[in-house]
């Protein structure tokens, strides 16, 4: 327990000693509220609250006085408050709207706000409050007419709480109705009438901060929810306020209400996500900007550094964890499938001792994909959302980004996840600029250990050590090369694969820093998609290439461009690959599915669209079976039976469904099982130990491989460094940004690879590039020189803006294997 919880729980102890919980037939002897307790000064009250906490001894609920905390309640001693209302232990609508029709004939709301302020501030209170209720007890529930008909309603309605606060539960603990106890749609026309008075909404704030700490220590070290699943009416009404992301509420109450919310144990978070997903996308939306404007308004009003890191803020923590709650709902609310997974191989493991387990880097280097452990709960993914309520953009808090240092924050994520919080385990929240900076530093950690580990096997063994993993290739024989070196490492020694990549090309010179690494990537790719080569086939409408399952390459190839892909990640470049985005799906452990085809096979999917929508005889109109044709590679037809004598079972409209997911299962999964299955085995070679999966969504993961096609120049001037004598304000980087300008779509894409090594821009736009362009002598016939490892240009002096076009033009044209070191 920290000092602060500490000192909430005795200073409790210390007013239930002093002032009592305002229950006048409490039995708590250590409570001045009962009859039997001895009264004590504060000096006597003060040790006795200590001793109480050290053996944790009973707490009682506690009854406010609501004149203490407000000017306007000073009424509340009222004769109508004290005898016609001071037996309401809880809330219905019918209470609510029959003590604010008496209000509004007084002209006076000073019992409302008691009564309002009493039960919000009471967990009990609030627990049994707007139930939905069995019919036989809704007149006693209902009626208030006396005080004897009150009590009777209330002993009535124990027994239903005390019956409805044990539902069925499945193996997990998970209740196996998510339908809630508590009657939503009334709180919500309760809310809609006691929000418009100022005095009632004042109230709800001070209940609202005395209710949450209690609750929270209820929660830590009580185990509530266990003894009680319908502790969570508490989180449902509170969370039905639509006035929670007002400054009133933002200062102390919301927060130390999420500080609650996330002592919530495992299976009630995922009930109240499952709650949640049925509430509509207005209540779903309005939770989350909610929690977005709370995490907002706490990063902007304070100041983070080395000492003080976002990650220490409790409110912005708390509120975040509440937040991934919302995230998981808008998932269930939305289009979801949970089946179609593919399979993925698991390596047996073996008994023996790793090196890093030796060393005790275990923990850093945990194997097998990390788990978040609601989705485990909940059993569904991100990666299983086809379309959630609200736009996973719309769960990325910018500010958050802002502050996170992501050095020490993937420290926490890596090893302290224990005992410090880390934004990875919600990566919801974070941008892909930000996670792919957490993946760079979980990559280069990886290759520093490969090369430490490399020294030491050589010390013993006492071989020369070789700390990357090298690659010696021939220009004009660059796949036989590569794919023999990476085929022998991949079988002798698959970690070297994690050690950083070393290029060279026989017979020249040039240090690889980077820029030749990206050459390599790029020569293998034109080679393996190569259309003569007929690994892929090209779609000249989507201009995207897909797997050929009539191929006569090897396995081995396809595993080689696995590899490459995997490597490009792990190394931080970008590839010119124009893959569907089924094909990172189906990376990221999901088959394709008929809605995949619209991106991957448009045509196809026009055509089976109409299949589904066709209102006429599919049998006389059509004449499909559940045989398909497709040709090979030399053209020729193939019949392939979707089920067995397919070309014998007409489509009909009782099975045209069946006959469109088997035909796209066949095109996506099944006619090229063989070839896509080596792909994914050689990219997981390099990324299986990587949290890629966990933290990124396949459209994300294509970033990262591929770039981005969106090109913003202004950006890329903005951030160019200049040296050797170049600023901005010179005459002839002047001229060249005013070229550069003027440039075609072509042009600037051939500038682009000839300054960086690819065409595409970084993840985050040419902003993040972070190009320089340095004096390379004065005027003179040469050509402009890059050296693409550096995103460096090195510019000579031209003495005028045609020349200068024309050089570089020449450059950038004829730049293929000259010019870039």
């Amino acid at each position: 327990m920290n000092r602060a919880t500490a000192k909430r729980l005795i200073e409790r102890y210390f007013r239930q000693l002093t002032e009592g919980c305002g229950n006048s037939n409490c039995t708590n002897e250590f409570c001045a509220s009962c009859s039997n307790c001895q009264p004590l000064d504060n000096n006597a009250a003060a040790a006795k609250a200590l001793d109480l906490f050290k053996v944790n001894a009973k707490l009682c609920d506690y009854y406010p006085s609501v004149e203490s905390r407000s000017d306007e309640n000073s009424l509340l001693g009222s004769k109508m408050s004290a005898e016609e209302f001071s037996d309401v232990h809880y809330l219905t609508e019918h209470t609510v709207c029959r003590i604010l029709s008496r209000c509004e004939e007084e002209g006076n709301y000073s019992a409302l706000v008691h009564v309002i302020g009493r039960i919000f501030s009471n967990a009990d209170a609030l627990i049994k409050s707007f139930r939905k209720e069995e019919p036989s007890a809704t007149k006693n529930l209902d009626s208030l007419q006396s005080k004897e008909e009150e009590k009777q309603s209330d002993q009535s309605s124990e027994k239903v709480f005390s019956s409805a606060s044990s539902p069925d539960e499945t193996p997990n603990g998970v209740p196996n109705s998510c339908e809630p106890t508590v009657d939503i749609d009334a709180v919500r026309r309760v809310y809609d009438k006691l929000l418009s008075i100022d005095q009632v909404e004042s109230a709800l704030v001070n209940a609202l901060i005395y209710l949450t700490p209690n609750v929270e220590l209820d929660l830590e070290y009580l185990d509530v929810y266990e003894t009680n699943p319908d502790y969570l009416n508490i989180f449902i009404i509170v969370m039905e306020n639509s006035n929670l992301h007002s400054p009133e509420y933002l200062e102390v109450a919301l927060p130390q209400f999420c500080k609650a919310m996330s002592k919530l144990p495992l299976i009630a978070l995922a009930r109240l996500s499952k709650l949640w997903s049925m509430c509509g996308l207005p209540h779903i939306r309005r939770m989350m900007e909610t929690f977005q404007q709370l995490i907002t308004f706490t990063v902007l009003s304070n100041e983070y550094g080395m000492e003080n890191l976002v990650n220490d803020d409790e409110t912005v923590v708390a509120a975040t964890k509440c937040l991934k709650v919302v995230f998981y709902a808008s998932i269930l609310g939305g289009e979801v499938d949970i089946e179609h997974n593919e399979e993925d191989d698991e390596d047996s493991e073996s008994d023996e001792l790793t090196l890093h387990e030796l060393l005790g880097e275990d923990r850093l280097y945990k194997k097998g994909p990390r788990i978040d452990p609601l989705e485990k709960e909940l059993g569904v993914r991100p990666i299983d959302c086809i379309k959630p309520l609200i736009p996973f953009e719309d769960f990325i808090n910018e500010s958050v980004n802002e502050e996170i240092e992501m050095d020490k924050d993937f420290t926490f994520f890596k090893v302290n996840a224990e005992t410090k919080f880390s934004f990875q385990s919600c990566p919801f929240i974070l941008s892909v600029i930000t996670k792919s900076q957490g993946l760079y530093y979980d990559n280069r950690i990886r290759m520093y250990s490969e090369r430490r580990l490399t020294a030491l096997y050589s010390m013993v063994q006492g071989q020369q050590p070789n700390p990357y993993l090298r690659l010696k290739v021939r220009r004009d024989h660059i796949i036989d090369d590569a794919l023999v070196r990476l085929e022998m490492i991949s079988m002798e020694n698959p970690s070297d694969l994690k050690k950083q990549l070393y290029v060279e090309f026989e017979g020249e010179q040039g240090v690889d820093e980077g820029g030749v690494s990206k050459e390599f990537f790029q020569l293998v790719l034109e080679e393996i998609f190569n259309l003569d080569i007929g690994m892929f086939t090209y779609d000249n409408d989507t201009k995207l290439f897909w797997f050929n399952s009539s191929s006569l390459e090897n396995e081995a190839q396809y595993t080689l461009i696995g590899i490459v892909l995997g490597l490009a990640i792990y190394n931080n470049c970008i590839l010119d690959v124009h893959f569907p985005m089924v094909v990172y799906r189906k990376l990221m452990g999901k088959k394709g599915t008929f809605l995949d085809l619209s991106d991957s096979h448009p045509v196809l999917y026009q055509s089976m669209k109409e299949v589904l929508e066709y209102t006429g005889s599919l049998e006389e109109d059509m004449m499909l079976t559940f045989q398909i044709s497709h040709t090979d590679l030399f053209g020729n037809p193939m019949l392939y039976d979707l089920k067995e004598k397919g070309d014998q079972i007409p489509v009909t409209k009782e099975n045209r469904q069946e006959f469109v997911h088997l035909y796209a299962d066949y095109i996506l999964n099944n006619s090229v099982e063989s070839q896509f299955k080596a792909f994914k085995k050689g990219f997981l070679m390099v990324t299986n130990e990587s949290p890629l999966k966990y933290l990124f969504r396949p459209e994300e993961v294509e970033l990262l491989i591929c770039g981005s096609r969106k090109l913003d120049f202004e950006a890329l001037e903005k951030t160019t460094e200049y040296d050797g004598g170049y600023n901005k304000d010179s005459q002839i980087i002047k001229d060249f940004w005013e070229i550069i300008h003027s440039f075609g779509e072509e042009q600037k894409r051939l500038f682009l690879q000839f300054t960086t090594g690819t065409d595409r821009a970084p993840v985050g736009g040419l902003g993040k590039l972070k190009m320089i362009i340095a004096k390379n002598g004065s005027d003179s016939d040469r050509l402009p020189t890059s050296h693409t490892c550096f995103n460096a240009l090195l510019l000579p002096e031209y003495s005028s803006k045609e020349k200068l076009k024309e050089r570089l033009l020449k450059a950038i044209t004829y730049a293929k294997g000259f010019g870039m070191l």
